[in-house]
């Protein structure tokens, strides 16, 4: 969860002032880093995936299932000093702090080894120890970590243990008390900044889910009355817009979990050329992962958790959202009157606005040595910039595209400066460019290396992407497949080299595709049917299912198809071990296959239709305490791999696949 430095943090009020200083010392570790790194190469293909834990208490006698607020110690004891630190590194996992007390975040000891075979097979084995190492570590055995997008009830009566009132200074939620925020002093700082910046608490509305007895005509009735601080009566202002889920807090958005994997090619072309493939194929995973039917204990109308969170981070003033101000609001929000706004098109958590271009002749497979597949004019969406940024990076060796990446960043400010790091040692320190680098929430994250990064120093990482889109899912075997799916198309990518690039105009439209409600099966998306052999004609784009997309079709080799032709060409079974490592990333080929057919019902499907088919729901779209508890305890039993649930969860080919297994 982005920059945790160590000291005290800034009311905005009293950072804003440092915001050009960030800014300016960010830039200037940003070329450092530039220059020492950027002739790096033959760098090993490494990468590493991120997975996000919901600590619950589940109480079988009391029927109900709550956030746990009280596990802190957990991430302190496997902590670098921990008690339970050797616990973590003796079974090669890492554990780090998220927004969420609630929450952990676990990722592998050290990098996978993109070029083994075996590596791809061991990463579900490393996921299930994370969760076994977790849950050794906690206190309350009716605490157990899950892998769930979002918490059901979340912001809905009594959902924590223990108990917490909502009338917290940092988020001042009508919903959600400030104990559900990890006590880094960043976290609450961060939340209360954006807040203030923005002249008021955030807003997410999210469409209801339409059944017989849903209330749509008015603003939810469920929101509470109350008169503890001003901004008690937004909602009522227009805040919350009727027929839709109303939520006021960063909590709701970074209180969700998802996987992300992040993979170091050979060198800063290599990684700009992976990085502009995926822009198109990041709402399609989202939506292919997609697991967030309920929000704040009410069925949604539609089926991810993106927007949410984009919602719940969005520190833009009105005047910099080109809207009209609640009544009695400021429409600078919390920017000084001598700052001059410029109009932001969207939240700092968003998708790509931009490719990076790439710029080097020969990484793309074609006969005419002087073609490149980036064009300027496919970045065809508003996009603004920080033109002393651009200027100053073009002046010190970066190309256009990349200036215009990074000057794109730092159109916003910093949100949490601590009053140690101010001053720093921009030859050897990166927290200033961290600071608006980490705070740039996008579905794809390019990851310049440090100033150690000079070439042959391999101790230090090199270029990286980070793919951010997709959900969480229950088990480790289906968090697995889908990463491991993922970093071998990205394989596939580099070998093949396909020209995917289209308009960014229809990459914002599949991502709102994504957004719509079982577009795992009913959305079509817009791909680049004649890119992958790297033709130099125009584009041939097509609206295309999910099941087209990924598993392909008369005109368009699938994503899964190309993939497997890469491991067949790469990887050979001269051992029973082999063997056993292809055929188990067969199976998860098997599973992204089906989950994009609608085959197998997407995460978000399953969870609706336990939902709609409860005997304690009453088709109001609103879900019960008690719905709330069947439905943990539901995804405890298949994230535990339940005999009786697996083969109307996955399929009887899966199912038997893993019963085989020892499942």
């Amino acid at each position: 969860m982005g920059l945790l430095s160590q000291g005290t943090p800034l009311s905005w009020m009293e950072s804003r002032k440092y915001n050009e200083h960030v800014r300016d010392n960010g830039v200037e570790q940003l070329i450092n880093c530039f220059r020492a790194a950027k002739d790096r190469s033959q760098d090993p293909f490494l990468w590493g995936d991120e997975i996000e834990y919901q600590m619950i208490r589940i109480d079988d006698d009391a029927k109900s299932a709550k956030l746990a607020l009280d596990e802190t110690e957990v991430l302190i004891n496997l902590a670098e000093n921990g008690k339970g630190r050797s616990n973590s590194v003796n079974h090669g996992v890492l554990f780090h702090p998220e927004y969420g007390r609630f929450m952990l975040e676990a990722t592998p000891l050290k990098p996978y080894d993109g070029r083994k075979l075996s590596d791809y097979s061991y990463v579900e084995q490393n996921m299930a120890v994370r969760r076994d190492v977790a849950r050794s570590e906690m206190s309350d055995r009716k605490v157990y970590p899950i892998t769930l997008t979002a918490f059901p009830n979340m912001g809905c009566g009594d959902f924590t243990y223990p108990k917490a009132t909502t009338n917290g200074p940092a988020s001042q939620s009508l919903f959600l008390p400030d104990e559900i925020i990890n006590k880094h002093v960043r976290f609450p700082t961060l939340t209360a900044n954006i807040r203030i910046r923005r002249g008021q608490k955030v807003d997410i509305n999210i469409p209801l889910y339409r059944d017989v007895n849903t209330v749509l005509d008015q603003i939810d009735p469920t929101i509470p009355k109350r008169d503890l601080f001003p901004c008690d009566a937004e909602p009522f202002l227009g805040a919350a817009k009727p027929g839709h889920i109303y939520m006021d807090s960063m909590g709701f958005g970074m209180g969700c979990c998802c996987l992300q994997v992040t993979m170091q090619p050979s060198d800063i072309y290599e990684a700009r050329f992976v990085y502009d493939s995926f822009v198109n194929i990041s709402p399609a995973l989202l939506s292919l992962t997609s697991a967030t039917p309920i929000l704040r204990g009410h069925l949604a109308d539609q089926d991810v958790r993106w927007n949410v969170i984009s919602g719940a981070v969005d520190d833009r003033a009105p005047d910099e959202r080109g809207v009209a101000a609640l009544n009695g609001h400021n429409p600078r929000g919390g920017i000084a009157d001598d700052v001059k706004l410029q109009r932001i098109p969207k939240s700092r958590y968003d998708s790509v606005d931009q490719y990076l271009g790439d710029l080097r002749k020969d990484s793309c497979k074609t006969d005419d040595p002087q073609y490149t597949y980036y064009s300027s004019s496919f970045n065809n969406i508003n996009s603004p910039i920080n033109s002393k940024v651009y200027k100053n990076l073009l002046d010190n060796g970066f190309d256009q595209q990349l200036a215009l990446h990074f000057a794109h960043l730092y159109i916003r400010d910093p949100l949490v400066i601590f009053a140690e790091k101010i001053n720093q040692d921009n030859t050897k320190e990166t927290d200033h460019f961290e600071n608006i680098q980490s705070t740039n929430w996008q579905t794809l994250r390019f990851k310049p290396p440090t100033q150690e990064a000079v070439p042959g120093n391999s101790s230090v990482p090199g270029w990286r992407v980070e793919v951010r889109p997709m959900e969480i899912s229950i088990t480790d075997f289906e968090n697995a497949a889908f990463g491991v799916f993922t970093i071998l198309l990205a394989r596939a990518i580099i070998k093949y080299k396909p020209n995917f690039y289209i308009p960014m105009t229809k990459v914002e439209k599949n991502m709102r595709v994504a957004h719509t409600r079982d577009s795992i099966t009913e959305g079509r998306f817009s791909f680049r049917t004649n890119g992958w052999h790297g033709q130099s004609q125009p584009g041939k784009y097509a609206e295309l299912s999910l099941d087209q997309l990924f598993n392909g079709y008369q005109d368009f080799e699938g994503l899964i198809p190309i993939t497997r032709k890469y491991i067949h060409e790469t990887f050979q079974a001269s051992s029973a071990k082999d063997q056993d490592d292809l055929e188990q990333v067969e199976v998860y080929f098997q599973l992204v296959s089906k989950r994009a057919s609608g085959e197998l019902p997407s995460t978000a499907k399953y969870l609706r239709d336990f939902v709609l088919s409860h005997p304690d729901y009453k088709h109001d779209s609103i879900v019960s305490e008690r719905i709330n508890y069947d439905l943990i305890k539901l995804a405890d039993r298949i994230g535990n791999y339940d005999h009786e649930l697996l083969p109307g969860f996955f399929g009887k080919e899966i199912s038997d696949w893993l019963f085989r297994r020892g499942y």
